[in-house]
């Protein structure tokens, strides 16, 4: 089986304001369904255990855009909003946080008995993943959190995470069920994060000889083993600098749907009338249904679709956020009718902006872009977990002068 990938995070605690909790679900929704009509649920299980996708999404979702706190905030917004139409939608997410994790065996056989899946085998899985994560390999961080999401064809993804409360940090772990193998030996190319001295890794190659020695004595036979693809390390400075985008990436996209107009491309004619800050939402949100794995390296990109809830980048913009909930919830019921108009006009945005960036000269104002959208904030709903945004006292300025 592959192991596809871990991130570190610094770890926040804190609660997910109701005013934040259900426009995630929903925008959790309605990204995931466009996924699903679009690439199937293989694709859409794939993008879960894509570390790099799967902190872009959080950060589209309007979290804070480095803190451990995705996690259980966008698996708990998903479950919320998928699992009430799993039947529909093909798709079952299982566990969670705390006490939330030990159902996962309950609701792994109650969703296979409905599926024709064998329960026995993926409550296995579930179990395996967890204790190669937790006890096989030692290195400071203890679970407390196991998502298991699963298709009704069997297929599944699992996202845990465990926390380290001597560094103050969290680290996430993504499995995938779709090139699986084994469990045991050699599960990790490298688990990357800072150097903090020797840890145990019972299924690296260097412990073969401690292994063999322990399967003798309980006379059981090893397996094989699995692979990382990719490791994510968060920085844990609260603010957003320029190390941290692709500022060629984020200017193109920012000019051309605030500086060009919908009815320059005739491939947007469909979304005239929206506004240019909820076009930029719509955008991001575009790339990251639409983007390929490789636009997906800067994470804190996507925090420029909404803001982060603790007001890094800027507050998230609430009435911005709730039209990018119509038109794409819009888009996905035409498109279900068989009318993929507006669902096309979205997917355009990602495919014009990838083309600006041809041609782009990268600026490093993100400073000027910053002010400006804590500026607007208050003109778009903004909230934080601190309160409204308020009105600036001062001067505003403007994106491209």
């Amino acid at each position: 089986m592959k192991k596809s990938g871990t991130a570190t995070l610094p770890l926040h605690y804190g609660h997910v304001p109701a005013w934040l909790a259900d426009r995630m679900a929903r925008l959790g929704l309605a990204i995931t369904e466009c996924i699903l009509q679009d690439f199937g649920k293989q694709e859409y299980l794939k993008r879960l255990a894509d570390p790099f996708w799967f902190q872009s999404l959080g950060c589209v979702l309007g979290m804070d855009w480095h803190s451990s706190g995705i996690t259980t905030s966008v698996l708990g917004a998903l479950k919320k909003s998928i699992n009430p139409l799993s039947k529909e939608l093909g798709i079952y997410i299982c566990g969670g946080r705390g006490k939330h994790s030990k159902s996962t065996p309950q609701e792994l056989s109650h969703y296979s008995d409905r599926n024709g899946l064998d329960g026995a085998q993926l409550i296995r899985a579930s179990k395996l993943v967890a204790k190669v994560d937790n006890t096989a390999i030692q290195d400071g961080y203890q679970l407390y959190l196991h998502a298991f999401v699963i298709s009704n064809d069997g297929q599944w993804t699992v996202v845990q995470q465990g926390m380290k409360d001597a560094d103050a940090s969290a680290r996430r772990y993504h499995w995938h069920s779709q090139t699986f193998t084994s469990f045991t030996e050699q599960p990790h190319a490298g688990i990357c994060g800072i150097h903090q001295g020797k840890i145990i890794d019972m299924t690296a190659a260097d412990a073969k000889p401690a292994k063999t020695a322990m399967i003798s004595l309980c006379k059981e036979k090893p397996t094989h083993v699995l692979t990382e693809a990719s490791r994510l390390i968060m920085p844990s400075h609260h603010h957003v600098t320029s190390k941290d985008i692709d500022l060629k990436r984020l200017g193109a996209m920012l000019w051309l749907t605030h500086e060009k107009r919908p009815a320059d491309f005739e491939e947007l004619l469909l979304l005239q009338g929206m506004g240019a800050r909820t076009l930029q939402s719509l955008a991001l949100v575009s790339e990251l249904i639409y983007g390929t794995p490789a636009r997906f390296d800067d994470p804190a990109r996507y925090s420029f679709a909404h803001g982060g809830k603790d007001g890094h980048p800027f507050p998230v913009l609430t009435k911005v956020y709730d039209e990018t909930i119509d038109v794409l919830t819009h888009a996905v019921q035409r498109s279900k009718l068989g009318m993929s108009d507006k669902k096309q006009a979205i997917k355009s945005l990602s495919n014009l902006a990838f083309r600006a960036e041809q041609d782009f000269a990268a600026k490093d104002n993100l400073d000027d872009l910053l002010r400006i959208e804590r500026d607007n904030a208050w003109k778009y709903g903004g909230k934080t977990v601190f309160g409204d945004a308020k009105p600036p006292k001062g001067g505003q300025l403007r994106l491209f002068d």
